[in-house]
């Protein structure tokens, strides 16, 4: 590069205020004047959001301590000193993971010395690689390395009150959503996005299974569709080069651009280290290193929070660092090493205060969460941990009380339902009240006006109307919380070059080992000779006569029956007759022309067109589900209206087996523009317990869309009207991404501990709301003789149901089981491509 670009790229930037990421690139080579130029800006940029947060001249940083839960793990990185062998551990006289009371006591040290987080670090599911792992979590009674995590976590806000930030690495969406009540903030690094430092021999992350950056990206998402702030970050000097670099801090950003779940951003500089592959390599230049900080804040801009470790760079050095644009130290103890750099001492948190002062800022404490989730700790925080967390913040900055006692206080997983009932009539609203009373002895019986009133309802009139709802649910089909075991397949795949028949076999066949009892098709398929939908059909039947299969939407029906030339009603009933059992009846939006042409375009089938498909389904045999998408550019009147015209088909052909209310996620439609951008809790709510209401008697069973919801949101709207959580969209490994919303999975230990946190059962169905009578098969694919997986109930059911973690619903490992181990000649094969991967 030449002094002319870089120069020409610090004009732009200092113009603009921003950076593309060519320019980036450019930027991380500054030195000397350039340098100089880019530390003024990088430092005007991030008093501008800290001026315009409310925190003009503070830095933060979070007292801790760190506990490192095991020092085994399943990768290999040619740079960690970290991580150890059991035969290593042995020699010290340490045991594969932190006994209880070891943590307890490095916790309640570090309460007693002002500690507010315990920071959880822990290599990648060591159970995979190490049998002496395995072994330890067996004789401890848990299913995998997170389960401990999650246990851990309890154990020390219960004793301590400090308040865990969980670094176990790579983690899956349903793991994400089963840590995210115990803790306010989670994290992993990113490191890198060069691709080729763990596909290619000789790369710092060959061999090491969970530093695929496609992976740790999708970690990244997953964190962000579950409302954890999440700390991210980069890690410099290992191989990386600086394009590298500028595409790995636009991956973060572009991925907080989507969720907003970023708290901050670590730029991390690499230091050799004694017994490692790198122990001979050079430290990361200073320069290179500022220069690296200053670009990190221009990219990441004025309200994002970028944080360097104080103890990688020497105190006299510190203050480029504050030039350089950051606004956080990190966690810093006053008790623990910094275990993955005990090389490298914490600074005393004094001396780090008075160096902050002589850059020009004032060091205040923060929480493991940042304020601005704290400001919206509704959205950001699992209200079941917030007895722990409120009463360490400062309502006003959100930051840290820093003399506020920590205090053990009972963890409760319990989701509690909403008190308020019929009776307390005094705190409602005298409208809602009255329309309540009366929809008591008759929920289907109220008027339109009545209804619209209470899909605006909010504060006590929502509890109540959620209060109601629930009890015509438990009236209408009891209490247990059901779900049915399945797979889904995008048929938009299926081709021989992609998806083909011998493969949808062999993915129906795991679906099966897995205990699954459906598999779920939908896309679009390409055509071709022996690739139509009807060879998709006998593929996924010559595997699994037995299965239930659930297949292709309205828009596919029709698009298959135009292909061949027939009408509905006989591509419906050679559907049937090669054996589709039900269809999806998804694509309804909203049944309103105006709207569905706002959605979806010319594309979308007419409200005449879903309906026909609809009932030419139900005419034929095939069974369907009802959908709405909710929370677009639709009025209450039309979501009321759906849900009339719903009912009214209902009556009239008696085909749907549920009502699956979605919420409009404008990620996964991001052709749609000018909606509202989604339903509020509130909206949800209201909804689900309004249909429940209008749909009585007609359709009885209401599902929620976990998958774009979430777990805790779904348990609020099981307590407020709904009954089913759908399917488990079981993963496998041989290919995840051959089904529609891969790698959001759950298995039958999550669905347990979900309905016992609201005191509820669980039963698994059929498809179509049917008794479930195959064998019973454990999540692992092991069949087990001892337990109807029909019925679990409660914690210590879900353990039995699920203490083999639920190996094989992640492609890398992912719901905690024993995932996919990379062997040793780094060779397997991708199901879809058949081309051999690292």
């Amino acid at each position: 590069m030449t002094c002319e670009a870089i120069s020409g790229a610090l004009d732009r930037a200092e113009q603009t205020g921003t950076t593309t990421q060519a320019d980036a690139a450019l930027l991380l080579g500054a030195r000397g004047d350039d340098l100089e130029r880019l530390l003024v800006l990088a430092s005007r940029i991030r008093d501008e959001g800290l001026e315009r947060n409310g925190r003009a001249g503070i830095i933060t940083y979070s007292k801790k301590v760190f506990v490192p839960l095991t020092k085994l793990c399943r990768d290999r990185c040619h740079y960690c000193v970290f991580v150890e062998t059991p035969g290593s551990l042995r020699a010290s006289g340490e045991q594969s993971f932190m006994e209880p009371e070891d943590i307890l006591a490095v916790a309640r040290a570090g309460a007693a010395l002002g500690c507010k987080e315990a920071l959880f670090t822990l290599g990648d599911r060591p159970e995979d690689r190490w049998p002496s792992a395995r072994e330890w979590l067996d004789e401890h009674g848990y299913g995998s390395t997170l389960e401990y995590v999650r246990a851990m976590a309890v154990l020390v806000l219960e004793e301590t009150g400090l308040l865990p930030h969980l670094n176990p690495g790579v983690m899956s969406w349903a793991e994400l959503q089963r840590l995210r009540p115990v803790a306010p903030s989670m994290g992993m690094m990113l490191e890198t996005t060069a691709t080729r430092l763990w596909s290619e021999k000789g790369g710092v992350h060959y061999g090491s299974p969970d530093k695929d950056p496609a992976l740790r990206l999708r970690v990244l998402e997953d964190a962000g569709r579950s409302k954890v702030p999440f700390t991210t970050g980069v890690l410099l000097g290992i191989g990386e080069d600086d394009a590298d670099r500028a595409e790995a801090l636009f991956a973060i950003r572009a991925s907080h651009e989507r969720y907003g779940h970023i708290q901050e951003t670590i730029v991390q500089n690499f230091r050799a280290k004694p017994r490692t592959a790198m122990q001979n390599d050079s430290d990361l230049e200073l320069q290179e290193y500022i220069a690296a900080v200053a670009v990190a804040r221009v990219i990441m801009g004025p309200d994002a929070t970028v944080q360097a470790p104080p103890n990688l760079t020497d105190p006299h050095e510190l203050g480029l660092l504050v030039r350089a644009g950051i606004d956080d130290w990190g966690g810093v103890s006053p008790l623990t090493a910094d275990h993955v750099n005990p090389e490298r001492p914490w600074p005393h948190i004094g001396d780090l205060a008075a160096l902050t002062a002589t850059a020009g800022f004032d060091l205040r404490e923060r929480l493991t969460a940042h304020p601005p989730y704290l400001a919206d700790a509704s959205t950001w925080v699992d209200d079941r941990i917030r007895p722990h967390l409120d009463p360490l913040v400062d309502p006003e900055t959100f930051l840290a009380i820093e003399d506020a006692p920590v205090v053990g206080r009972p963890f409760d997983p319990r989701v509690t339902p909403v008190l308020a009932t019929r009776a307390s009539t005094a705190a409602l609203s005298p409208a809602v009240a009255d329309a309540l009373s009366r929809a008591a002895s008759a929920p289907a019986g109220l008027s339109d006006d009545d209804y619209l009133l209470l899909l605006e309802a909010d504060g006590a009139d929502l509890d109540a109307l959620a209060a109601l709802a629930d009890e015509v649910r438990r009236e209408t089909v009891g209490d247990d919380v059901t779900f049915v075991a399945n797979r889904n397949i995008d048929a938009s795949l299926f081709s021989p070059d992609r998806l083909t028949v011998e493969r949808v076999g062999a993915l129906v066949a795991e679906a099966r080992s897995l205990g699954a009892t459906e598999i779920c098709a939908q896309g679009a398929v390409s055509g071709g000779p022996g690739y139509d939908y009807l060879d998709l059909v006998e593929a996924i039947r010559a595997q699994a006569p037995e299965m239930h299969l659930h297949a292709f939407r309205p828009p596919e029906v029709h698009e298959g029956a135009a292909r061949l030339g027939l009408s509905l009603a006989e591509f419906l009933a050679a559907l049937r007759a090669a054996g589709v059992d039900t269809v999806p009846g998804t694509g309804a939006f909203v049944l309103d022309q105006r709207v569905r042409e706002v959605l979806g375009g010319p594309s979308v089938l007419t409200v005449e067109q879903w309906e026909r498909s609809i009932t030419t389904a139900h005419g034929a045999g095939l069974r369907s589900t009802a959908t709405i998408v909710y929370g677009h550019v639709e009025s209450p009147e039309q979501q009321l209206a759906h849900l009339r015209r719903l009912g009214a088909l209902q009556d009239a052909t008696g085909g749907f087996t549920e009502l699956i209310a979605m919420p409009f996620v404008p990620l996964d439609a991001p052709g749609v523009t000018g909606t509202r951008g989604g339903p509020t809790l509130r909206e949800t709510r209201a909804l689900h317990a309004v249909a429940r209401l209008v749909l009585t008697g007609r359709i009885d069973n209401i599902q929620t869309a976990w998958t774009k919801l979430g777990m805790r949101t779904s348990q609020t709207l099981l307590l407020g009207g709904a009954n089913d959580l759908g399917g488990l969209l079981l993963d496998g490994t041989l290919h995840p991404e051959a089904g529609a919303e891969a790698y959001r999975a759950l298995d039958r230990s999550d669905v347990a501990r979900l309905a016992d946190e609201i005191g509820r059962p669980v039963r698994q169905r059929t498809t179509d709301y049917g008794p479930v009578t195959t064998p019973s098969v454990s999540t692992s694919g092991a069949a087990s003789a001892d337990q109807d997986p029909a019925t679990v109930r409660g914690a210590d059911a879900a353990r039995e149901a699920g203490a083999a973690g639920s190996a094989g619903t992640g492609a890398h490992g992912g719901d905690g089981g024993a995932g996919v181990a990379v062997p040793a000649d780094r060779e397997r094969t991708d199901l879809i491509s058949g081309a051999r991967l690292p």
